[in-house]
């Protein structure tokens, strides 16, 4: 099988059963693992896999800028942040992870609303300036700018000080397998260090998320009260995160 075939190969099959085990392409294709992984190296160099032990799974679209981002399936964004929103009792506390789809649940809050609400995000913050009974708090750090928020060791230090009701998160990747994953180690940990400070998280996730996987894993599934998603509830993923009791409240 030429090269150009066994990359098609590996492609349809990221595409149909959402993952590739090298051993078992190598045993298909009667080549050895060594050939496979350097296809594999070649289509994760192009964004197109996400490289993980003994294989790979299908890569995050979700990891343009943030400005490219908010552009991304607004509709999907919009219909998990009205859900997410829901979510948020009178009087109690927020914790609101940053990137676009916190940003739409930021915007789809109740403008009359009296709550607090905890956020990293110097965006959210500011989207939140004109709810007049919402008390704010926002952490400092180190900014990354992919996602507009605080992060490093003085941010986590900030996080292990708060407590909230719930805590709203994003990621770049939601997979059975490899959990919620995000592109940056130290996005990665500032959100650990948020979620575990609330009673509650939910994960923000539009469709195009759903099957993926980036580097860094943010939170295995036990760690998670549910996962809000306007993914088809017949998506062959969204029924393996059935199958492992994640609650999955649907955004329609």
């Amino acid at each position: 099988m030429l090269a150009a075939e066994r990359r098609d190969h590996l492609l349809g099959l990221l595409a149909t059963e959402g993952k590739i085990v090298a051993k078992d392409v190598a045993a298909g294709l009667g080549i050895s693992e060594d050939s496979v992984r350097r296809d594999l190296r070649e289509l994760a160099a192009e964004g197109l896999c996400q490289r993980v032990y003994g294989g790979a799974l299908p890569a995050s679209p979700a990891v343009v800028d943030y400005a490219a981002r908010q552009t991304v399936t607004p509709d999907g964004k919009q219909k998990v942040a009205s859900v997410a929103a829901r979510l948020v009792p009178p009087g109690g506390t927020l914790i609101l992870d940053g990137g676009t789809t916190a940003l739409a649940v930021a915007r789809a809050l109740p403008q009359d609303l009296a709550c607090t609400v905890i956020t990293h995000s110097p965006t959210i913050a500011t989207a939140l300036l004109d709810h007049p009974r919402a008390e704010l708090f926002l952490l400092g750090g180190r900014v990354f700018k992919h996602s507009a928020v605080a992060c490093g060791a003085a941010a986590v230090e900030a996080a292990q000080n708060i407590s909230a009701d719930l805590c709203l998160l994003g990621v770049t990747g939601v997979h059975p397998e490899a959990g919620l994953t995000t592109g940056d180690a130290e996005e990665a940990a500032m959100k650990r260090a948020l979620a575990a400070r609330a009673a509650d998280t939910y994960i923000l996730a539009s469709s195009e998320k759903i099957g993926t996987a980036s580097r860094f894993r943010v939170l295995p599934w036990a760690k998670v009260s549910g996962l809000i998603t306007d993914a088809d509830p017949h998506d062959q993923v969204v029924e393996q995160l059935k199958a492992l009791d994640v609650e999955i409240l649907a955004a329609d």
